[in-house]
């Protein structure tokens, strides 16, 4: 991007200082007002981008002084960070800050924080002020890094506290980030989408996109990687689209930085688009060690005439080409999909379509969803004569294919021995984790395993879980 254009976008260090500044004034409230640790209990729902995002909202939490809690109920303040991509994430949400008015009245110091995707819709925030007054704090996604002003004016004047600008989008460099996972790191390394997909909200919601320095990012792997992180992902809403430094570094060359630097690491990304994926990010995949030979690949539909309607801006041909090389390159390389079942006007014609892409393609596994109008996109307003029925009726018939496929794929990792990130006890003396393609595997060790690399031969399968013993040194 030209050097105006960033300097508009990026914020400046002054603010950064001045949310300091902020931060230290909360603390002195806090201790005043509660003598100790006062605590959080934040959740985030929806994609790994808004769990990057709560890693830093809880890093500035914990500068201005609070602890954490997994009980809400013992919670000094409650903060959801929501998810707008589906209208099942909405009413999860809905229901859960209903859920807080009792508690509310029994902790009437308690405070309510909402923030992310959902509260930068306008029709929303007129809902919270109208259906959920008990709520003290809605801010949006472009004014994140203000938290600590946010929460100072709340705590000094005990007035709601409404932020949601509007705004094609900024980068805020310097926060504070407290990560869920010791060994696993959520980086953004760009925020928004100019893709436009008529199903989609997230342009809307989280603004243009915009690309953060390559140092910056390759600074937070670098800090990550020294805290003992054994998984680094990549993040963006389109990784494919990633224009470091004025535009002068694309997402292949950011991978081969990444890839260099000092330590034992994996390095995942996502999302990749299909219309901007190219054979030189597949090669720069198939050269780098470090780099998951696992690949994201969303296609949302099999026909043409839906991806047209879709503003997807690649054909079925485009995407299995696509396939066809990376598996030419990295003939192990697991590939992994999104897809849409029941977008307005699909046929049974075009579903047909979308079944055979999956036959074909023998994903590793397929994230699918019947399809949920979001207001305010093109597709909102698509006439649909497909019934509800019909639409579960095929997302059946979909997932039992792919639960086919996920059971041939399993089966043949049978008797081969991966490399896995052990990421989690699963009790009984067993462990879990993924391979480089993702598979999810158990295992029996000792729990001082998490968090570190193990060598493990697959002994028994099914579709969604894979059962192995550590190969011993």
């Amino acid at each position: 991007m030209p050097k105006n254009d960033k300097d508009k976008i990026l914020v400046p260090p002054r603010e950064i200082e001045r949310q300091r500044e902020y931060t230290e004034l909360v603390k002195s409230v806090l201790l005043a007002r509660f003598g100790g640790e006062p605590l959080a209990f934040v959740h985030t729902y929806g994609c790994q981008g808004n769990v990057s995002d709560g890693e830093r909202i809880k890093g500035m939490l914990r500068q201005m002084g609070f602890g954490f809690t997994d009980d809400i109920k013992n919670a000094d303040l409650v903060l959801y960070n929501t998810c707008a991509i589906r209208e099942h994430a909405e009413d999860r949400v809905y229901g859960n800050i209903g859920a807080l008015k009792p508690l509310k009245i029994k902790r009437s110091h308690m405070k309510i924080v909402l923030c992310g995707c959902m509260m930068q819709q306008e029709r929303v925030v007129e809902r919270i002020k109208n259906s959920y007054p008990f709520v003290d704090m809605v801010f949006g996604t472009h004014v994140a890094h203000r938290l600590p002003e946010f929460m100072y004016k709340l705590y000094q004047t005990g007035k709601k506290v409404f932020e949601t600008t509007e705004s094609s989008g900024v980068i805020a460099e310097g926060l504070p980030v407290l990560r869920d996972s010791g060994f696993k790191a959520w980086i953004p390394i760009m925020y928004g989408c100019d893709n436009f997909c008529s199903y989609c909200v997230v342009p809307y919601v989280r603004g243009r996109e915009r690309s953060r320095d390559t140092g910056a990012v390759l600074d937070e792997v670098r800090a990550a990687v020294g805290d003992g992180c054994r998984e680094i992902t990549l993040l963006g809403q389109n990784v494919n689209s990633y224009a470091g430094d004025g535009g002068t570094v694309n997402f292949s060359q950011l991978l081969r930085m990444v890839n260099d630097i000092d330590g034992d690491f994996i390095i995942r990304f996502m999302t990749s688009n299909p219309k901007d994926c190219t054979e030189e990010l597949l090669d720069t995949m198939a050269q780098c060690q470090k780099a998951a030979k696992h690949l994201h690949l969303p296609f949302q539909s099999g026909s043409d005439r839906i991806l047209k309607a879709m503003n997807r801006r690649y054909t079925r041909s485009k995407y299995l080409e696509l396939v066809r090389y990376a598996r030419s390159v990295m003939p192990d390389i697991s590939i992994t999909s999104d897809v849409i079942v029941g977008f307005p006007g699909e046929t049974d014609d075009d579903f047909r379509e979308t079944l055979s892409l999956v036959d074909k393609v023998k994903f590793s596994s397929l994230f699918m969803f019947i399809f949920s109008p979001r207001e305010g996109t093109a597709a909102a307003k698509l006439p649909d004569n497909v019934s509800r029925e019909e639409k579960v009726k095929r997302f059946q018939e979909l997932e039992q294919l792919q639960a086919e496929n996920s059971i041939e794929i399993a089966r043949s990792m049978v008797g081969k021995t991966f490399r896995v990130l052990c990421d989690d006890c699963c009790g009984n003396g067993l462990l879990s984790g993924r391979t480089e393609g993702g598979m999810t595997v158990t295992f029996a060790g000792d729990a001082k395993t998490v968090g570190s690399f193990v060598n493990v031969t697959v002994e028994e399968n099914s579709a969604w879980n894979l059962k192995g013993s550590i190969v011993k040194k």
